[in-house]
């Protein structure tokens, strides 16, 4: 380890989770480990185990990871409790957490009020609850919750708590700004002295965003010594959110030299990463978001369009291309080709670079997404999006019609109940086909009669699920007029997920399409025939 070593810490499946408005199942919280597993950060945290059934269900079903490592997080034993009599402490030992994340109060005023002991039992509930995680996983982790409030009241005693979780043998000492409420310069003055009380490898910053300056502040005290950065996906958190890792990472890296688990290929992926979280969570991205916002390298014609043209560093601090994201000339869009390009080689797609059908490709694309199409989020239909125009895929069914009808009354039992029925028109293996199925909604009717008229030649689809349905309006002010874009989060049960994306002003057509698109993925992917 070099003393430009920075390790990232991603909070967003537990304080993301607090935003207003966020509510991630359990399945989300899988497809977003894997995008921070890919993108390299070194530290995922889970969510708390116990605390709730989604993090529960989460943990029970966690993915094997390949880069990065997953915590649990937890508090410290309750006061009068042994750490071995503790439920809430056991419960973080679960198998697929490698790293437990404990909290525990550092400012005086916090442990006298809200716990209403005294502070000697505050710090022997710190020792004895890492010393009795110490042996059971491989890193502990202590989250000094309020710390610079508490520096500010008592130094002394907000010393004393980190050194004790110090000495009791915790990996990082996360000094927690949890108001939000410090300044930049602030930060870095108290960072400056506590390192003279645990080493600065051995430290962690934690910043809330209520004063704007979450990122300024988690630089800050990257420059006063602290080797542990912690955040959330798009500064997602309660109140005004968490320090956000998207800007710290290029933050660290591009502009300050330090060095991080994200190598270059990996911040290329940081835009993707980004957008794909907002359509996760069925929100429009922030199109000034830095770095990685649609208009974080967007000019508008005259004098500035010139001057990049000439030179991009005139008015670009970076290249868009460094962290996944493109310029955009707004008056005369030139840009796209070199992501589009990358993401062929990420699907592993063989092509010519010089076909003339990549441009045919990159227009459709611009055109799509003017009208609604996302790919971001929806890597398997833009997969099959390029094929169908490069030429590389052939339709293995074709739907010639489909009806669906739904019915709302009362049953013999004087229940009101609400029952789809879908009917499917389609040819297989030249054959012409036709069949109903009923379901729970529309979509689930028409996922049913596409597999029962598919099955019987690709039996492959037994093995798919669709895991997630999200809808979103594009033009609210069109009410129920407007175009709706639908994401479909399919997986099998050898553990693959993809998503596929439809847009219409039908939303049933838009459905369709999306379900589509997830079948015929499916079969791609499993090299299906019409035998």
């Amino acid at each position: 380890m070099t003393d430009k070593r920075v390790y990232l810490y991603d909070s967003t499946l537990r304080d993301g989770a607090q935003t207003q408005g966020v509510d991630f199942s359990p399945a989300d919280k899988i497809a977003i480990v894997h995008e921070l597993d890919r993108l390299g950060v070194d530290y995922i945290e889970g969510g708390w185990p116990g605390a709730n059934p989604t993090d529960d269900a989460f943990f029970a079903e966690a993915p094997v990871l390949g880069r990065s490592r997953l915590a649990a997080f937890g508090m410290t034993r309750r006061a009068g409790r042994s750490a071995d009599n503790d439920p809430g402490l056991q419960a973080l030992l679960v198998p697929a957490a490698t790293v437990v994340t404990v909290v525990g109060k550092t400012w005086d005023f916090q442990v006298s009020v809200a716990l209403g002991i005294d502070l000697g039992e505050n710090l022997r509930m710190i020792s004895s609850s890492i010393e009795h995680l110490r042996g059971r996983v491989a890193e502990v982790i202590f989250d000094a919750e309020h710390f610079f409030d508490g520096y500010r009241a008592n130094p002394s005693y907000a010393l004393s708590a980190v050194k004790t979780a110090y000495e009791a043998g915790a990996r990082w000492v996360v000094l927690c700004d949890t108001n939000g409420g410090t300044l930049p310069h602030e930060i870095e003055r108290i960072v400056s002295e506590v390192v003279a009380t645990v080493p600065g490898h051995h430290l962690g910053i934690h910043c809330h965003n209520d004063c704007d300056n979450a990122v300024a502040n988690s630089l800050a005290a990257v420059r006063a010594g602290v080797r542990q950065v912690q955040g959330t996906l798009n500064g997602l958190g309660e109140r005004c959110g968490n320090a956000n890792l998207i800007s710290i990472i290029p933050n660290l890296v591009l502009k300050m030299g330090y060095e991080t688990g994200i190598s270059p290929t990996d911040l290329t992926k940081l835009t993707h990463v980004s957008r794909a979280l907002d359509e996760r969570l069925n929100r429009a991205p922030n199109r000034h978001a830095a770095y990685v916002g649609e208009a974080a390298f967007a000019h508008k014609g005259g004098l500035h369009v010139s001057a990049v043209e000439k030179d991009p560093r005139c008015y670009e601090h970076i290249a868009p291309e460094l962290v996944g994201n493109r310029r955009h000339i707004v008056v005369s869009d030139q840009a796209g080709r070199s992501n589009i390009l990358a993401r062929f080689r990420e699907i592993g797609f063989e092509f010519d670079p010089q076909d003339p059908k990549i441009n045919r490709l990159i227009e459709e694309v611009k055109v799509r997404e003017y009208n609604g199409y996302a790919y971001d989020g929806a890597e398997a239909s833009f997969e099959l999006l390029a094929r169908r125009v490069l030429g590389g895929l052939t339709d293995l069914f074709r739907v010639q019609s489909f009806r669906v009808i739904d019915e709302r009354r009362w049953n013999s039992r004087g229940e009101l109940i609400t029952l789809s029925e879908a009917t499917i028109k389609a040819e297989v293996a030249g054959e012409t086909l036709m069949t109903v199925a009923e379901g729970n909604g529309p979509i689930s009717a028409l996922d049913a009669a596409l597999r029962k008229v598919l099955m019987p030649v690709f039996p492959q689809l037994a093995d798919l699920r669709l895991v997630d349905y999200k809808v979103r309006i594009l033009d609210p002010k069109a009410a129920t007029a407007a175009v709706t874009r639908v994401m479909i989060e399919s997986a099998d049960h050898q553990g693959e997920r993809w998503c596929t994306v439809g847009v219409s002003a039908n939303v049933i057509d838009a459905s369709f399409n999306a379900l589509h698109d997830s079948i015929t993925y499916k079969l791609l992917r499993d090299g299906a025939t019409q035998g």
